[in-house]
């Protein structure tokens, strides 16, 4: 059987202590990414924020029927943090203020 548990946005957010970046991905989509990794992921709700969501949590059998949308890999949760400042202030510059999910929408164009 073939699952993946994620899906990746084209222009993925990585954080700088990330090291062998192709094995990442393709840990976390299999779902056996390591303990300390976090991934900035598409909400389930209608928000137009991200999640900061420790990437032990893809593991679940939910996201093999439910697939997180992934937007950022970071080694710890302040470089996710990090990250997540980094995308709010880009879309802040493109005038997107508070509407994170539309300005990545807008790049991924």
């Amino acid at each position: 059987m073939s699952f993946s548990c994620c899906k990746f946005y084209k222009e993925l957010y990585w954080g700088a202590s990330v090291e062998n970046r192709p094995v990442v991905k393709w840990k976390l989509k299999m779902g056996r990414g390591k303990q300390g990794m976090y991934c900035l992921i598409k909400p389930e709700g209608g928000s137009n924020q991200l999640e900061i969501m420790n990437c032990s949590y893809l593991k679940q059998k939910y996201y093999r029927y439910h697939p997180a949308y992934i937007y950022g890999i970071a080694g710890s949760r302040e470089e996710a943090m990090d990250l997540l400042l980094r995308i709010s202030q880009e879309a802040s510059i493109a005038g997107m203020d508070g509407r994170l999910l539309d300005y990545l929408m807008s790049k991924e164009a």
